[in-house]
């Protein structure tokens, strides 16, 4: 089938005509899509498709009108995703198997046309593979999208956009599989096959490293499951650097609270406690195969929050890598434990100049910031401008938080360096404030709290219901505004 797009403030005959020109239909469509699409109250505006069946000298075609809202609008970008997801959205599981994008005279440009596609392609992920008795209905029949006379540039810039789009199906295939699928082991073994012959770097700790190394915080977080925990470093250099850029994620693959158990409703949904580290992943894997021009580690801290016999109790004291301990209060604050030792062990083994740690930290961002934004922290001002910069172009939106002394004094412990959590107010902050304890002097850091970003109960603008690959995108324009730049 064929689709066409309008802008909202552009004049549809002229659009359909150029259709009719170049496809020989017949010459009174103009007046029929016309008449049908202003009955269907179609204006042009982000998201829109309207749908036409017109007879031809070959039969019958099918063609649709996609709005892509105004030309001038601040958002353009986000539009035009748009635009590209509803068409997928639409024809998805429709019988059509292709879908041909005419750009002739849409006045788009090679990189807004990929914006198009980009959209196109997000939309169209599913994670079906356990649903064995989905109807012919239900079954994706579109396979391919074919831009027609798309603007010049395109091509290349698709190229690179289609590497991120990997990166974020990668992470939403991450989130998505269940806890019996995915665990450190088979999660290291997965993200290896999936970077295989990138050229990413990578090293994988297990048990007996980690516990060589000190890193008891994240050892007793893993202890009470019969899976062992691993740590995952993969490194992409790309750009010769004095101190390189680290990505740390937390990979809980699922979080029962341990002893501290969480309600039973719901707890389901603790297999995306690994977003964090699943971000990392899909980010280097995009910044690989589009060649990112920096040097990037990216580590992921990975266990299994289980309360068998040897997990540990509320009251436990246990020391990290960094020498620093911790009263554990409440075996459910478990992703600061993970975190605090990753930390530590990646500014040990490579001193990058700059962090920036992703978790599904706490269920206190999403009653801040609802699914709308990702939690920020940061300890450097710059830092967080322009992660906060990276979030706006990309989409996947930031908003800043404080730090300060009168929060950190809320996690000091009478009996050991600090308490894993404060008080019930301002649990974010005091989660960020136990994580600013382990970054060393002069190190810029910033924390990302994505507990409320990672999955989605409805249909959003570029994912369906699920997984949505929060993170990928505000890491990797932050790659290229900031490192690449």
């Amino acid at each position: 089938m064929k689709v066409v797009f309008r802008t909202s403030d552009a004049p549809l005959p002229r659009l359909v005509a150029r259709l009719v020109a170049q496809d020989a239909l017949p010459s009174d469509l103009d007046a029929v899509v016309r008449e049908g699409a202003s009955a269907a109250r179609f204006a042009g505006k982000a998201g829109q498709v309207f749908e036409a069946f017109v007879a031809g000298d070959s039969g019958v075609k099918r063609l649709a009108l996609a709005g892509m809202g105004k030309a001038d609008a601040a958002d353009r970008s986000a539009s035009l995703e748009k635009a590209g997801a509803a068409l997928t959205a639409k024809y998805l599981t429709s019988g059509e198997t292709s879908l041909a994008i005419d750009f002739s005279g849409s006045g788009l440009s090679g990189a807004e046309a990929a914006s198009v596609l980009f959209g196109a392609r997000l939309r169209g992920w599913r994670h079906d593979v356990y649903r064995t008795k989905l109807s012919d209905e239900q079954k994706p029949s579109l396979t391919e999208i074919v831009a027609v006379n798309a603007p010049e540039g395109a091509a290349a810039t698709w190229e690179i956009e289609s590497a991120l789009a990997e990166g974020i199906e990668f992470t939403r295939e991450l989130v998505a599989e269940p806890a019996n699928i995915i665990y450190p082991e088979s999660f290291v073994e997965r993200a290896k096959a999936r970077l295989e012959g990138t050229g990413v770097e990578i090293l994988v700790l297990g048990l007996k490293e980690m516990s060589e190394l000190g890193m008891g915080a994240l050892l007793g977080v893993a202890q009470g499951s019969v899976r062992e925990p691993k740590l995952l470093a993969m490194r992409w250099k790309g750009a010769d650097v004095d101190k390189p850029t680290a990505f740390v994620g937390k990979g809980v693959t699922f979080d029962t609270g341990g002893i501290s158990i969480k309600p039973a409703g719901g707890m389901e949904d603790m297999k995306w406690d690994m977003g964090g580290a699943g971000a990392v992943a899909g980010t280097m894997l995009a910044l690989a195969k589009r060649k990112a021009k920096a040097d990037v580690i990216g580590v992921c801290g990975l266990v299994e929050n289980m309360p068998d016999g040897n997990a540990q109790r509320p009251g436990d004291v246990v020391t990290s890598m960094s020498g620093q301990t911790v009263e554990v209060i409440n075996t459910d604050a478990e992703g600061r434990l993970v975190l605090c030792d990753a930390l530590t062990w990646v500014q040990k083994e490579y001193s990058p100049k700059t962090i920036v740690d992703l978790a599904t930290l706490t269920g206190a961002m999403i009653i801040s910031l609802g699914h709308e934004y990702g939690g920020m922290f940061a300890n450097d001002d710059d830092l967080a401008a322009k992660l906060d910069a990276a979030g706006k172009t990309s989409g996947d939106k930031l908003w800043r938080f404080p730090l300060g002394p009168s929060y950190d004094k809320l996690i000091d412990s009478p009996i050991a360096d600090m308490k894993n959590v404060g008080p019930r107010y301002g649990g974010s902050i005091t989660a960020a404030q136990f994580l600013q304890r382990y970054i060393d002097k002069g190190v810029a850091w910033a924390h990302l709290d994505i507990a409320g970003m990672v999955w989605a109960d409805k249909p959003g603008q570029t994912w369906d219901k699920g997984a949505t690959g929060f993170g990928v995108r505000v890491l990797d324009r932050y790659v290229r505004d900031v490192l690449e730049a």
